[in-house]
């Protein structure tokens, strides 16, 4: 086993559990892992994944300074749900995106598996964005992006990933619950 996919795959599990808790600190632990991951990925020959890690580096960093300029409901941050009309706005471009994304890595590189990878990049962007802007529905895409990525990274070998993957699928769901939870409160 690579030892920085260990190591990424720790400091994620850490990230998870501390957005789940709407805490700040999830941050600094999130940026870390990122880090860790882009070479993963890149070694792996999965290059949507590993792009994906220098679009988290940046979202990352406005996460954290939105969430820190942010209401506080409790002991974290409050959180929104989005309308109708941009949900199924976020679902179209997501789909369409991530598309157009895996037809380019089939046609221009080796990428291993383009759409799957694609798949979980393009709708990693999509819950990072809505993440770093509070709203609910970022956990509904983590979930469908946790699905997808377990099978697609046992398949290439990157057991430690995959086992990860499989328990964000676990504390997505938690996340979803809770952070509903809380906005239901803040109501």
């Amino acid at each position: 086993m690579n030892p920085v996919e260990l190591a990424a795959a720790a400091l994620g599990l850490i990230n998870v559990a501390l957005v789940a808790r709407r805490s700040l600190w999830n941050y600094p632990f999130g940026i870390a892992m990122v880090a860790l991951y882009f070479f993963v990925f890149a070694d792996a020959k999965l290059y949507s994944d590993a792009l994906l890690q220098i679009f988290f580096l940046v979202i990352q960093l406005y996460g954290w300074w939105n969430w820190s300029r942010s209401d506080r409901v409790d002991d974290g941050i409050a959180v929104t749900r989005l309308d109708y009309p941009a949900r199924v706005g976020w679902i179209a471009g997501t789909a369409l995106a991530s598309i157009a994304w895996g037809a380019a890595m089939a046609r221009f590189t080796d990428a291993a598996a383009p759409y799957a990878d694609a798949a979980v990049a393009g709708m990693s962007v999509a819950a990072q964005i809505l993440q770093s802007q509070r709203r609910v529905e970022s956990w509904l895409l983590w979930i469908a992006v946790d699905i997808v990525g377990v099978g697609l990274f046992w398949s290439r070998g990157l057991y430690p990933t995959a086992i990860l993957y499989a328990i964000f699928l676990g504390m997505a769901v938690w996340g979803l619950f809770a952070w509903r939870a809380k906005m239901d409160v803040a109501r």
